[in-house]
C-alpha cells in the first residue's frame, strides 16, 4: 500500500513542479479551435454517409426495378 502512496504522491508532485501549464487564454484558445474542426469534421461526416445512404438506395432501387 505504501507504494501505491508514494506513487501517487510523486505523480502530484511531478505534476505540480515539472509540468508547465498553459495560459488559461491559450487553454481557451485551442478549446474553441478543437470544438470548430470537430463541428466540422461531425458535418463532413454526417454529408458523406448521407450521399452514400442515397446512393445506396439508387442502387438498390434500380436493381429491384
Amino acid at each position: 500500500m505504501a507504494k501505491i502512496t508514494n506513487y501517487i504522491s510523486d505523480a502530484f508532485t511531478e505534476l505540480k513542479d515539472n509540468v508547465t501549464w498553459p495560459e488559461w487564454a491559450e487553454v481557451q484558445r485551442l478549446t474553441i479551435i478543437v470544438a470548430v474542426f470537430s463541428v466540422i469534421f461531425a458535418l463532413i461526416t454526417f454529408g458523406v454517409d448521407r450521399g452514400f445512404e442515397i446512393l445506396v438506395a439508387k442502387v438498390y432501387s434500380f436493381l429491384k426495378n
